[in-house]
């Protein structure tokens, strides 16, 4: 008997505990962020909340990709005034306040909308990292969102000197994933030749490497070179090295066994198995394979077996030959593919 009164002592001590633990479960804020379909190049997202309470002012903080997307307009659906959205980076952020001594909005509310352009192919996705709600009374709450919009961008790309181009296909998926880029809008250009920095931001941007801190030991990088990131990343991860010690040569045309070197160590960076070296006497049977340098050999032999580099004209492989842009964008692809990325 004693038990049972102890016991029922205890719920009845502790419901009002539990009972205010889930009543302020049912009714803390819930935050969204929402997309439409993206339309004209453009996507709109849209924030909202439920379970608001005395939404006076706010300060919504979002990371982007700013190499695929571009903010167009921040717009609050509250009434007051806005501050002009601040990029840095890969950082947006959105403030709003009411004006006067009113209350803050309650309830469930559309705040806002987010509309961006689509800059670049393939896919993103835009994260609303957190919250800053002011009341009327100006105290502050911070919330942690952590909810994000995936956006595939729709974007095909063509160009006009590619018509009837053997590589034509694969020149175009790539562009419009954004993994590679035209000399101008309308123009690839697919026989002019490539720089060892723009095949370095090939790889780069096929496999998303992102610039490192540790800075590259390359004296002809310049830090206000387009490449500078580029570098830096593939650096990091093995990918390239120099013609010596301090010295990339950036601009310096890429010959067909420095890109099928490039290609291994990307390859083996994410996924070694794949990349792995094997002894095959069936996977050099080029006429002209005394002519590959030492520390290429390998490497070919490795591109050569899991199928992301070929001979250019029938049994030659023509190691120093210098590469051209189409012939880059093709044995980009089939890296990707190889990985299973495509």
């Amino acid at each position: 008997m004693h038990k049972r009164i102890s016991l029922l002592l205890i719920v009845l001590l502790c419901w009002p505990t539990l009972f205010l633990t889930m009543a302020n479960a049912e009714t803390a804020p819930i935050f969204q962020l929402e997309g439409n379909k993206p339309a004209d190049g453009k996507i709109t997202m849209t924030m909202s909340g439920k379970n608001i309470v005395d939404l006076y002012g706010y300060e919504a903080r979002f990371s982007f990709d700013p190499d695929k997307l571009e903010l167009l307009e921040a717009k609050s659906n509250l009434k007051g005034f806005s501050v002009s959205p601040i990029i840095k980076n890969n950082e947006i952020i959105v403030a709003h306040t009411k004006i006067g001594d009113v209350l803050g909005e309650s309830g469930n509310l559309t705040i806002g909308t987010l509309t961006f352009k689509i800059k670049k192919g393939g896919e993103s996705s835009v994260r609303w990292e957190a919250i800053k709600v002011v009341t009327h009374k100006l105290s502050s709450t911070t919330t942690t969102i952590g909810k994000s919009v995936v956006v595939s961008n729709p974007v095909s790309k063509t160009f006009v000197d590619l018509v009837g181009h053997w590589a034509k296909e694969d020149i175009e998926q790539l562009a419009s994933m954004g993994i590679i880029e035209g000399m101008d809008d309308k123009h690839f250009v697919p026989e002019a030749k490539v720089t060892r920095a723009q095949f370095a931001a090939m790889i780069t941007r096929a496999l998303n490497l992102k610039a490192a801190v540790i800075e590259s030991p390359f004296t002809d990088v310049l830090p206000n070179s387009w490449y500078v990131g580029v570098v830096s990343g593939a650096y990091s991860a093995g990918i390239i090295k120099g013609i010596t010690d301090n010295s990339f040569a950036p601009e310096q045309p890429i010959t067909r066994e420095e890109m099928t070197v490039m290609l291994v160590r990307a390859g083996k960076y994410m996924s070694g198995e794949t990349f792995k070296e094997i002894v095959s006497a069936d996977s050099m049977v080029f006429v002209d394979v005394q002519h590959i340098s030492e520390w290429a050999i390998k490497e070919v032999e490795i591109a050569v077996r899991v199928g992301i580099m070929n001979g250019r004209t029938g049994n030659k492989f023509v190691p120093q030959d210098r590469a051209t842009r189409a012939e880059a964008a093709v044995v980009v692809k089939r890296l990707l593919s190889v990985l299973g990325q495509l």
